[in-house]
């Protein structure tokens, strides 16, 4: 029979869990960053492709970057598995917030892969794994893992590689910190501070780091007039040498300057400009996105989209607040695509005169990316498990993928041109 003190901890670990699915807290020190361990050099040419992170598969999809983004391989992001969820099993502030994860942002599934990029040889990709609050490594040959980077907190999300390809920006959501990473080492190289659950980070040619925090998601205090209680929502940016803070933008005074004091301030994906002096940026729940001068510190403009009939009003339906979740801009800077993630549509809308094309039918898109000839953009259909690429001339559908289950970061790499699915795939 278990002992009074083993009940008790195990209590503990249910209620906890029970707690997280409205709000996840800080309980728990930056953990130090493991040995550094050299990374593998791929040796010879290289191939443009993208990577598909499918989060409730714990597998990410390699595709073609252009064309008809046929797909080439498939890499097990989790093969260590069995260890972490040991690991979690045994340790019950770990599991409640394991648990936590599933049953919030998870959406009632384990988030295996949020973010991932490929190494500047080619050689690895690196994954952020929420559920397993860290960041690894992956050998694209053998798929085995190189180094393990466990974050401060409970939960890693989005990541962000800089111009160089040698660092990695992640977000260790419930600890409000961001870590920039070695990334062939995966020895932390610094770290920052940001607003409550730091979500997209972006690096600007200007040498500096950006990272938007977006506050609770998960809870059901959804009416605007409650937007109070999402907690501290800003945008940091800090040098991306010293990580020396250097600007805080606070999106709320912006917002009510502009006369919209009814929007949230949680920034979602945004996306600059060619010369880095706007920034277009999507928040929770609108159906939309805003244009902000980066030297005027103002928002100048809005652009709403249609709602679909069929969209659920009630606003706790919504995806972790994510009305429209998805932003890139076509290479001139001409041309916008937003995934209209509970509205299921994408659409290219012209930058100049915010007219937007057709609404083209998507399964709950979830991020929007460029493709590598620039032609199209690319959506995560996470509803559907493919992935599908739209023209930014015409705006229409110009091809479609299968992919794993739950596909939502896409991003550009460089594998071995000669590359194929490790055998333990």
């Amino acid at each position: 029979m278990p002992s009074a003190r083993t009940t008790r901890t195990r209590r503990l670990a249910v209620a906890l869990a029970a707690s997280l699915t409205a709000s996840l807290t800080l309980l728990a020190p930056a953990v130090a960053a493991p040995p550094a361990a050299p990374a593998p050099t791929a040796g010879g040419p290289l191939q443009e492709v993208m990577f598909v992170g499918n989060n409730w598969d714990g597998t990410a999809d390699v595709i073609a970057s252009r064309g008809d983004f046929h797909r080439i391989g498939r890499v097990n992001v989790v093969p260590d598995k069995e260890e972490r969820l040991r690991e979690i099993y045994l340790n019950p502030v770990k599991l409640a917030f394991f648990l936590g994860v599933r049953s919030g942002p998870g959406e009632g599934h384990d988030q295996f892969v949020d973010d991932m990029y490929a190494t500047p040889d080619g050689a690895a990709m690196v994954v952020s794994r929420p559920s397993f609050a860290d960041v690894v490594s992956i050998d694209l040959r053998t798929g085995g893992i190189n180094w393990r980077f466990p974050v401060a907190g409970y939960r890693s999300d989005h990541m962000a590689v800089s111009p160089d390809g040698t660092r990695v920006a992640v977000s260790a959501s419930t600890a409000n910190t961001v870590h920039v990473l070695d990334i062939a080492t995966g020895r932390q190289l610094g770290s920052f501070k940001t607003g409550d659950k730091p979500h997209e980070n972006v690096f600007t040619s200007d040498g500096r780091l950006w990272n938007m925090s977006i506050g609770e998601v998960t809870t059901a205090l959804d009416a605007p007039w409650l937007d109070w209680t999402k907690g501290d929502r800003k945008i940091t940016v800090v040098d991306a040498t010293t990580f020396e803070t250097v600007r805080v933008i606070d999106m709320r005074s912006r917002l009510d300057a502009f006369g919209r004091d009814d929007l949230s301030d949680a920034v979602r994906p945004l996306v600059f400009t060619p010369d880095e002096k706007k920034l277009y940026f999507q928040v929770s729940f609108l159906n939309g996105f805003l244009e902000y001068d980066v030297e005027g510190d103002r928002v100048t403009r809005l652009k709403a989209l249609p709602g679909n009939p069929a969209t659920d009003p009630d606003r706790t339906t919504w995806v972790n607040d994510s009305r429209h979740h998805g932003l890139s801009i076509s290479p001139d800077g001409a041309k916008l695509c937003v995934a209209g993630t509970m509205d299921d549509y994408a659409t290219v809308v012209d930058r100049a005169t915010l007219k937007q094309g057709p609404l083209v039918p998507t399964s709950k898109p979830y991020w929007a990316t460029v493709s590598g000839d620039g032609k199209s953009c690319v959506v995560s259909e996470s509803g559907a498990d493919r992935v599908s690429a739209i023209d930014f001339a015409t705006g229409e559908r110009v091809a479609s993928v299968a992919v794993g289950d739950h596909p939502q970061r896409v991003r550009l790499a460089r594998v071995p041109a000669d590359w194929s699915s490790p055998k333990a795939n």
